[in-house]
């Protein structure tokens, strides 16, 4: 045996001498029990890493200290054999498994698989059968191992993979296989990359894994078998379901709301195109069958008229015509309604009082709104979005207060976009070596950049989560904003190898950094950087809460840093790119341009508004054929500064509304200031026609009585209908107010009682005036100069020479009665549109729109651009498009969990993912299973579990992590150890007391998952309650490119977190984004909007209803109002208007112009004036018979004279006056006005002027419910002889047969 032994080892001892003499000891003998390399020989260069000596000698069994080494690392299956390796190779590879550990040691199957590739590649004892040297290098009188052949099974790698590549890295929330497989998407490439060489942060030299079906490798054989799947069914090695899908149970399917439809159309469009469809079918049908029944008739009487005497003789005929004018009783109503008949004896007795003392109603009307105009001292306009757009007491803006609270407002993001599209064609790769030399410059001055006031720079204003470095996210980041790092001739690979593997070059902040969020316009999996067409760059700043002190310092700095890169913005133009920006002022800042370029819009309206009501009110009494023919009666009549006086009621009654919510505390918002003088001069302006119209009526009829009488009879006929329309939009507005959202709530309460007050100011020093302006007319002093009468002896135009003056009609000077709209709306609008064939026609058209409308309301959108709130041409347009077009990720999202005692065990395992007792639907389990379909949940990263992250960094294998005061691991000898089932974790006192250990430990390449820079603001401890009554669980949201893309985002999170909620019983769970206080609205505007106009219209029907004492002129004036809100709704979204609180403001107006538009024609049809009701045209009166005032004919003639009565006040008043308002607000240069105030308001002035001129006379024809007797019809004598001297005044041509 001695001698066997001997010869053997001059055997080896020779082959030893032969290799060092002849080359390196390659890999020749491939056999069980033979090694291929051992030992480390030498480096390559000073800083090289050790590389193997190659040696295909016999494995050798290991000292007593070496197999314990392996033992501990490689597990208890090396406890006998030979081995492959010495101590001093296997320390290296101890140091290497451990840097993997930190990052995959979260699952059991993948760490195992690793380590059992690794341990068998270094030590295994059959090391030769699967490991061939290919190269080697000469070091001295040994030779360097640089390259070698590893034969691995394709089962085994692809198992490997399969149990790493879903596991994450807590610290970072990303992938582990970004880290140790740089983003390998199949385990070949996995193999590849842990194969490449990478001399200071990968493998020291290159190892291939050629497949083993590639070609013939003679008596090589792959040794290491058997995967562990991470969904191993043996607890020791199964992953949780945060880092392995297949151990995840399974998340309902979403079920899409609002997702009906029939083919291409919603259901909603498609039932009522089949609703209209069936109607049209019957009207066809019934037409026919009229028209049919009508021939049959007509042919009958025929027949019957042959078998007549001869037919009547000029006398009957004479008869008939007489008849036709006699018959007019039949068609006027006997009856009046007492509601009505004591409104209009009210509004008789106040007009009549304010008549006989102008001076005491006016002089009380100013003092009575120079009172409550008082309150402006306590006037404020709210300008922060926040409280604007949400309720305070809603449940984003406790959340927000929440978050803020605890974890601090949400960062300060500064950002900037370096864009290579300014030449034609597509945009073009925006890296370059000179471009980045001159932006690693840029983002140099950036960090000097002093502001003007104190000289703050970035580094007094920036986020410093590790207390030292700031958070600047940008790829000079990657070489510590250091140009000097990067070289000239390999500058692409230096950043492609950092964007592999992004913990290899990590920021100073100590966090790594995702492609994502530094380069955009290409495709991040396939395309390298360099085909990037879009360079970003954010500085992250730290927030304050509002009034903090600290808040004005970092807005100062922002300022200087805005200007700065407003000058950037032209070097980037002169080397060919295009810079965009913003800065956390820059929105605010650009919306008050907004603002400021708007008033002088809404001032240029008003003024244009003002004038043309001035003028119009004295178009009856002041013509044109007048001033030529008696240019000084002109100067009496005109009623220029009555029309004054009415645009400054309409100025009092805004004033006084403020002054009064003012003074509650009820703060103004822009919208207020901007629209409610708009809104109340449309309806005031037409209040005020009105009243001037009539009472150049009862000028006519009741010439003979006072001033103060007739002023009495004027507001007894109007006033009830501006009650009407008054109290309808007053409440329309008010039950604005019950909304949350303030902007809506505190324009609702300044509409409302601007509104109100404004038709009582109206009923009071309105037609104060009125008197006192017809006292001037009468006495032939001037308008606008009372202090001069026009007089001239022996000359036909002297007041002197003409019974009642200048004005005393109806002896008027030759003036005309009525203007040429309202003869033409009397003669040829009037009867045109209520003949037979045109009520049919009109009709059919309106439930044509109506339904249009309907079928266009699934397709309104929701959101409001901010590319639409900042004026055209500002600079943040740019940044918008950018940020939507290169921004490669989302916003993050925080899922913040409240008043939780984690301490507790069960608390625990309801909010971990990691480790084998987590419950299945625990917090980190559904969001992981959320973010593996983000089609539906819009979440696109893992999350930070700070749980996970906390409880794994007290693993004693992390042997950096959680270091005892005597430097060893914290957990080392615990009884029992620490193990993924969480059994022996500490709780109560000793979590809290670990945790803020955790909480203050740096981060670092040695142990990612200290807490200090990803969680120290993420947990909230109460170490006197031992309990955590705040944290949050960090993740991100899916690239939102689109309002849509926003509104679904936030309503995902929101039913995750209820699901959360659901499913671990205890756990409160809210979602957060920055981005979610702006988009709460959406998740009930529709809601909202719907309930909103539902009760206004329930309010009008009732209103309607009470006080014109019918149901069915109720329904009718109810269903218009409908009809027209749905047509604006239905346009908004052609015209591309979105859905929000915005536009929901319009709504609102749509409802409350609406009933001004239609409620005057209701009332004149419903109380008819007696003395136009007898001038109906024959061809309206229709075959009734005296007595059935309710037939057809009856309301023919009621809405006919409906028409003639108030059409052309509603048609010059409300419509002409709007019309030119609007016009001018196509000139503005904000987008949000052209598109949410001229759009919409050109729509709600057309389609309301068309339903109440057009559709609503129709249907009250049709439809509409009981007339009756007008209270201020005297019906005898007098009213008879009035009437008679009205019909005497008209030209002989416009008096005939055929019309009376």
């Amino acid at each position: 045996m001695r001698t066997t032994s001997w010869l053997s080892a001059v055997t080896s001892l020779l082959a030893t001498s032969t290799v060092a003499a002849n080359g390196p000891n390659l890999t020749t003998i491939h056999e069980a029990g033979r090694c291929a390399i051992r030992g480390h020989c030498g480096s390559q260069s000073f800083f090289g890493s050790q590389l193997p000596c190659p040696d295909n000698d016999l494995a050798e069994t290991p000292s007593d200290d070496l197999r314990k080494k392996i033992i501990s690392v490689c597990g208890d299956s090396w406890a006998e054999g030979d081995v492959c390796c010495k101590a001093e190779q296997f320390e290296t590879l101890e140091s290497n498994l451990k840097k993997a550990q930190n990052i995959i040691s979260a699952c059991p199957a993948c760490k195992k698989n690793f380590y059992d590739m690794f341990c068998a590649f270094t030590c295994s004892p059959d090391q030769s059968l699967f490991v061939n040297v290919t190269q080697t290098v000469p070091k001295g009188d040994k030779f360097l191992v640089t390259e070698l052949d590893h034969l691995v099974s394709d089962d085994f790698g692809a198992g490997f993979y399969d149990s790493c590549k879903d596991v994450k890295f807590g610290a970072t929330g990303g992938r582990a296989m970004e880290f140790i497989g740089g983003g390998a998407k199949n385990y070949t490439q996995f193999l590849k990359y842990l194969g490449d060489k990478k001399p200071f942060l990968g493998s020291p030299f290159q190892i291939d894994f050629p497949r083993p079906s590639s070609k013939d490798f003679g008596d090589m054989d792959t040794v290491v078998s058997d995967p562990k799947p991470c969904n191993s069914t043996d607890e020791q090695w199964r992953c949780a379901c945060v880092d392995c899908a297949d151990s995840c149970p399974e998340l309902p399917k979403v079920q899409e709301i609002g997702s009906c439809h029939v083919g291409l159309l919603p259901c909603l469009s498609f039932a009522v195109i089949i609703i209209y469809s069936v109607f049209i079918t019957l009207l066809v049908l019934a037409v026919t069958g009229h028209v049919a029944a009508a021939k049959h008739r007509q042919s009958k009487n025929e027949r019957l008229q042959l078998l007549q005497d001869a037919g009547p003789d000029d006398d009957e005929d004479e008869g008939d015509i007489v008849h036709m004018s006699a018959g007019f009783p039949s068609e006027r109503p006997t009856k009046q309604y007492f509601l009505n008949t004591y409104c209009d004896r009210a509004f008789s007795r106040l007009g009549r009082t304010s008549a006989s003392y102008p001076a005491i109603t006016i002089a009380s009307s100013v003092l009575v709104v120079a009172l409550l105009s008082l309150g402006w001292m306590r006037f404020a306009i709210e300008t922060d979005p926040v409280k604007l757009w949400v309720a305070p007491d809603s449940d984003a803006a406790q959340e927000k207060h929440f978050f803020d609270t605890n974890f601090g407002p949400f960062f300060r993001a500064e950002q900037a976009f370096l864009v290579n599209d300014t030449h034609s064609g597509a945009p073009g790769p925006v890296l370059s070596y000179d471009t980045l030399r001159w932006w690693f410059d840029v983002e140099a001055r950036v960090a000097k950049q002093k502001s003007l006031s104190n000289g703050y720079t970035l580094d007094d204003v920036c986020y410093k989560p590790t207390g030292e470095a700031c958070v600047i996210q940008s790829i000079t980041q990657y070489f510590g904003g250091s140009f000097e790092q990067l070289d000239e001739s390999d500058w692409a690979e230096q950043i492609q190898d950092c964007v592999d593997t992004p913990v290899n070059c990590l920021p100073d902040f100590g966090q790594p950094l995702v492609i994502q969020r530094l380069l955009g316009g290409y495709n991040y999996s396939s395309e390298p950087i360099t085909k990037a067409t879009a360079l970003v760059t954010t500085w992250v700043n730290t927030n304050y809460n509002p009034g903090a002190p600290e808040l004005p310092k970092v807005e100062e700095w922002e300022e200087s840093a805005q200007r700065l890169l407003l000058d950037i913005q032209h070097e980037a133009k002169s080397r060919g790119l295009r810079l965009s920006f913003n800065t956390e002022i820059s929105l605010e800042q650009e919306l008050n341009k907004n603002t400021n370029t708007d008033a002088k819009i809404v001032v240029a309206s008003y003024i244009v508004m003002f004038f043309y009501a001035s003028l119009a009110l004295g178009s009856t009494t002041v013509t044109p054929s007048l001033i030529l023919r008696n240019p000084r009666q002109a100067l009496v009549q005109s009623k220029f500064s009555l029309g004054i006086v009415g645009i400054v009621i309409v100025l009092m009654s805004v004033a006084a509304s403020v002054g009064l919510f003012a003074a509650l505390g009820v703060k103004a918002t822009l919208i207020i200031a901007e629209v409610i003088p708009f809104l109340v001069l449309a309806v005031g302006v037409d209040n005020i026609f009105l009243l001037v119209h009539e009472f150049e009526r009862v000028n006519i009829s009741h010439a003979d009585e006072g001033v103060p009488d007739r002023v009495g009879r004027t507001l007894g006929r109007m006033g009830p209908s501006i009650l009407l329309s008054a109290l309808t939009e007053t409440v329309a507005f008010a039950l604005g107010a019950a909304v949350g959202m303030p902007a809506v709530r505190n324009f609702a309460a300044y509409a409302a009682g601007a509104v109100a007050i404004n038709a009582m100011l109206q009923v009071t020093m309105f037609v104060a005036v009125l008197g006192w302006n017809q006292e001037r007319v009468e006495a032939g002093k001037m308008d606008c100069v009372p202090c001069l009468t026009l007089t001239g002896k022996g000359s036909s135009n002297s007041a002197a020479n003409m019974p009642g003056g200048y004005g005393g009609a109806p002896f008027s000077g030759g003036m005309e009665e009525e203007g040429w709209l309202s003869r033409f709306i009397r003669k040829t609008y009037a009867p045109a549109i209520l003949g037979n064939k045109a009520r049919i026609g009109i009709i059919t058209i309106f439930l044509g729109l109506f339904t249009a409308g309907l079928s266009l309301l699934p397709h309104l959108q929701l959101g409001l651009d901010q590319r639409i709130a900042v004026p055209q041409g500002s600079y943040l347009i740019d940044y918008f498009n950018d940020l939507y077009d290169y921004f490669g990720a989302g916003p993050p999202v925080y899922f913040v969990v409240k008043d939780l005692n984690a301490t507790e065990r069960h608390r625990q395992q309801q909010l971990c993912g990691r480790f084998g007792t987590c419950e299945p639907f625990s917090l980190a389990n559904i969001l992981e299973q959320e973010r593996k379909r983000p089609e539906v949940s819009f979440i696109a990263d893992a999350t930070a579990s700070w749980v996970d992250d906390y409880l794994y960094w007290l693993n004693p294998d992390l042997e950096e992590c959680c270091v005892s005061a005597d430097g060893s691991p914290c957990f080392e000898d615990r009884n029992p150890s620490w193990n993924i089932s969480l059994s022996g974790m500490p709780e109560g006192k000793e979590f809290i007391s670990y945790m803020e250990k955790w909480l203050e430990s740096p981060t670092t390449p040695e142990c990612p998952l200290a807490g200090q820079a990803t969680y120290g603001d993420a947990v909230v401890l109460d170490t006197k309650s031992l309990s955590i009554p705040a944290s949050h669980f960090r993740t991100a949201h899916t690239p939102l490119r689109s309002q849509e893309d926003f509104i679904a985002a936030y309503a995902s999170a929101r039913r995750i977190a209820d699901s959360i909620s659901e499913r671990n019983e205890g756990v409160k769970v809210f979602p957060y984004s920055k981005f979610y206080i702006f988009f709460d609205q959406y998740a009930s505007i529709v809601h909202l909007s719907t309930a909103l106009v539902g009760s206004a219209l329930a309010f009008i029907l009732v209103i309607t209803t009470t006080l014109l004492g019918s149901l069915a002129t109720g329904m009718v004036v109810t269903f218009t109002v409908a009809m027209i809100v749905v047509d604006v709704v239905g346009t908004m979204s052609v015209v591309g208007v979105s859905l929000n609180a915005v536009s929901l403001v319009n709504v609102v107006i749509c409802v409350g112009i609406g009933v001004e538009f239609c409620a005057h024609v209701a009332r004149a049809f419903s109380t008819p004036s007696a003395s136009i009701l007898e001038r109906t045209p024959s061809s309206l009166l229709g075959s009734t018979r005296a007595g059935s005032a309710a037939g057809i004919g009856s309301r023919q003639a009621r809405a006919w004279a409906a028409l003639v009565n108030v059409g052309g006040s509603v048609f010059s008043g409300i419509t002409i006056t709007k019309l030119l308002g609007v016009f001018v607000l196509a000139f503005t240069r904000s987008k949000i006005f052209e598109v949410y105030y001229f759009r919409v308001w050109l729509a709600l002035v057309i389609w309301a002027a068309l339903h109440a001129l057009v559709f609503l006379p129709v249907a009250l024809s049709l439809v509409g419910g009981q007339g009756y007797a007008d209270p201020g019809s005297d019906g005898g004598l007098e009213q008879d002889l009035a009437s008679r001297r009205y019909r005497a005044l008209l030209p002989d041509e416009e008096y005939d047969s055929d019309e009376y």
